[in-house]
Order: C-alpha cells, then sequence, then structure tokens
C-alpha cells in the first residue's frame, strides 16, 4: 500500500531552515547542520536514509525548494536526493507557473498548477505505477517547511518522518505554524550520533 510521507530535517526549535533561505543558500544561514545526519558515517543514519530513499515511489517539492535543488549551486551526484543509494524516483513540483527550463534533466520532473492535493494524487500515481514489479513504494514529502505544513493541515499525510538536528536556529522557516490540531501515534525512535530520528502516524 503506497503511503504518504512526510520527511523532513528540523532543529530543536521547529526549524527546517536558517534565516534567509534561497537558492545558494538553501538551508538559510547556520541551517547547514540540519541535514548532518545524511551525510555521516553512523551506520544507522547510513540504513535509515538507504531504506527511505529505497521505497520512494515519487517525490513532492513545493516551487521555492526546486528552485534551490535545480539550481545552479543545488543538486549534483553527491548531494541529489538519495545520491548514490538507489535509481532516482519521479519528482513532482507544486508551483504556480511551470519553469522556463530544467537544470537537472536527468531526472523525471512533473509540474503541478493545480495545487497541492493534486501533486500528492500525481505522485501516487508514480509511486504505485513503479510498485508493480511487487514492492510497494511510498510518496514522500520533502519539503519544504511550507508544502509539509500544508499537506499535514490539509489531512494528505499519512507518516511524519522528523529527523530532530541538535541545532538551535533561533529563526527561519517554521515546520509548523499553526492550522488544525493532530493527532500523531508515535511509532518509532532511534538515536544516532547526529540526529533522533522521530517517526508517527498522522491519525485521521
Amino acid at each position: 500500500m503506497t503511503r504518504i510521507i512526510a520527511d523532513i530535517s528540523v532543529s530543536l526549535d521547529g526549524f527546517v531552515t536558517g534565516p534567509d533561505p534561497g537558492p545558494g543558500n538553501g538551508l538559510g544561514t547556520g541551517g547547514e547542520g540540519l541535514h548532518t545526519w545524511a551525510f555521516s558515517d553512523d551506520p544507522d543514519d547510513r540504513r535509515l536514509l538507504r531504506e527511505a530513499t529505497a521505497r520512494s515511489g515519487a517525490v513532492v517539492l513545493g516551487r521555492r525548494l526546486f528552485d534551490v535543488v535545480d539550481g545552479p549551486e543545488g543538486w549534483d551526484d553527491s548531494s541529489g536526493y538519495g545520491a548514490g543509494e538507489v535509481s532516482k524516483p519521479a519528482f513532482v513540483v507544486v508551483t504556480s507557473t511551470p519553469p522556463t527550463s530544467v537544470r537537472l534533466t536527468d531526472l523525471d520532473w512533473t509540474f503541478v498548477t493545480s495545487g497541492l492535493a493534486d501533486a500528492v494524487a500525481a505522485a501516487r500515481e508514480r509511486a504505485e505505477a513503479s510498485s508493480a514489479s511487487g514492492t510497494d513504494l511510498d510518496v514522500i514529502l520533502m519539503g519544504g517547511g511550507a508544502t509539509v505544513g500544508s499537506a499535514l493541515e490539509a489531512g494528505l499525510v499519512d507518516v511524519l518522518s522528523l529527523h530532530l538536528a541538535p541545532v538551535v536556529l533561533g529563526a527561519g522557516t517554521p515546520l509548523f505554524t499553526g492550522g488544525a490540531p493532530r493527532t500523531l501515534v508515535q511509532r518509532s525512535v532511534i538515536s544516532t550520533s547526529t540526529a533522533t530520528h522521530l517517526t508517527y502516524d498522522v491519525a485521521r
């Protein structure tokens, strides 16, 4: 069964970037520590990254994050989604206007202009099509923070996976900005040398 998983790194004070994020400064000022776990040699960090990317049938991201990862200082062979782990999933971007060009032409991009719910539905179709081989694949909502927060508020998320980094940013892009209350059911807590990995089912 395909699940919709919101998967994002967050600081102890609830920010998913530092101040002033944007192309060339994707994680904002001081935000690099949020993703230390994804590049660490800790065996549990490596296993979690490998397992998550192996189950990624499609990935949803917002336009601001797309502009960062597709920008000149964005993803490359060593820092892209699941780089060095698995074959690349399909990517679905929520945007009001598709870009005129794409730098990362080796990736499978779909641009959805009719809203987040339609983007998630399109990603589910891609993931389910990729699951035809017999292995269930998931849809991953990778961000940014506004996209994940909006998906939670809209009831589109089945699982919330947080990578709690041992950093305090003081300001930046908050993950939670209010909205309807959500009940979470804790499923796992894994502590490593670089982060605390928390997994919750989102109650309906």
